[in-house]
């Protein structure tokens, strides 16, 4: 099973213009992402997909593969689309630009699914929020799961719903942007049409529930937290102050 990565990046971030060139620790925050996600040892190659020249070219500078795309895409996931139409894989693994924290083991286990459950078309990594202003930051997207562990809804609104401050007892938990597609599956993804809750929750993967595509979600077992404002740049750094992954590359 060939399985590549795609990383899409962009520089009109509205809430961040400008973002994956953000300086983090001396590097670019896409060259962050770019140097983990190549760590890991079951993806064949990974890429930088792109509309901008200047993501392009520090991507080059730091040795990565960028693919140029079309800068009218709204859905990461169709920018991926686009990027990875002509390559030869059989899963593609979709890693956020602002998940500096990615851990190469997270690919691994986006991927296991697909190894055991022949009908999975898409996976996404989940992980439990423990933190009340995370739970209502419409910049975390958070996600509820049927018992079989099928995504039932996205969200930036705090769900489930929790009665005053307390977050134990409804157990809520984020989307992960580590997202792997089965190649057909992210052919058949950019061939649908946006769907309402999509455009209404600014999530992708509302296209696919609100088409009758199951999403199976996956716990991982390594914290992240994304970069969306330059505040959360600033504690990401203090995060990752400390991780072992910084001194491999």
């Amino acid at each position: 099973m060939k399985i590549i990565g795609m990383i899409p990046a962009r520089m009109g971030s509205s809430r961040f213009p400008g973002k994956p060139l953000a300086e983090l620790l001396g590097r670019p925050m896409i060259e962050h992402v770019f140097k983990r996600v190549a760590m890991s040892e079951i993806l064949s190659d990974v890429f930088i997909a792109t509309c901008d020249e200047e993501i392009r070219s520090a991507t080059e500078s730091f040795g990565g593969k960028a693919v140029m795309t079309s800068d009218k895409h709204e859905r990461a996931s169709d920018r991926i689309a686009e990027a990875a139409k002509d390559m030869d894989a059989h899963v593609v693994v979709m890693i956020q630009g602002d998940e500096p924290m990615t851990h190469p083991d997270m690919i691994g286990e986006a991927v296991a699914p697909f190894l055991t459950s022949p009908e999975v078309q898409c996976v996404n990594l989940t992980k439990r929020i423990d933190d009340i202003d995370e739970y209502r930051n419409p910049n975390t997207i958070k996600v509820v799961t049927d018992r079989s562990g099928d995504a039932l809804y996205f969200s930036r609104a705090p769900i489930p719903y929790t009665a005053g401050d307390g977050i134990d007892q409804s157990a809520p938990y984020k989307q992960v942007c580590v997202i792997p597609f089965l190649s057909q599956a992210l052919r058949k993804f950019s061939q649908l049409e946006p769907t309402p809750l999509e455009i209404a929750e600014s999530v992708d993967m509302m296209r696919f529930l609100e088409h009758g595509v199951p999403v199976r979600m996956v716990e991982t077992r390594h914290h992240t937290h994304a970069v969306d404002t330059p505040e959360d740049l600033a504690l990401v750094e203090k995060l990752m102050g400390g991780d072992p992954l910084n001194e491999s590359y």
